[in-house]
């Protein structure tokens, strides 16, 4: 675990590890642009900002957490 909190870029399943969100919800926030990536050529992976990722997650949620949808997010998200 402590590897995966020192590193710059981590996958999908270490982003479920470090935050408790569902898979399902990270490759949806993904799908829908709110979740930046970098995908590496050799074998497709998408690779996330490990402290970018973390700070955009936290945000995601307390904008939820305040009760705005999902295009209300996205939409708040541009601002930031």
């Amino acid at each position: 675990m402590e590897v995966i909190e020192n590193a710059e870029y981590i996958t999908i399943g270490e982003l479920v590890r470090l935050t408790g969100v569902r898979y399902s919800t990270l490759k949806f926030y993904t799908e829908e642009g709110m979740l930046h990536f970098e995908q590496a050529e050799e074998n497709l992976t998408r690779r996330y900002r490990r402290a970018d990722t973390l700070e955009r997650i936290l945000l995601i949620k307390k904008l939820k957490e305040d009760g705005l949808s999902i295009p209300q997010i996205k939409e708040e998200l541009q601002k930031a």
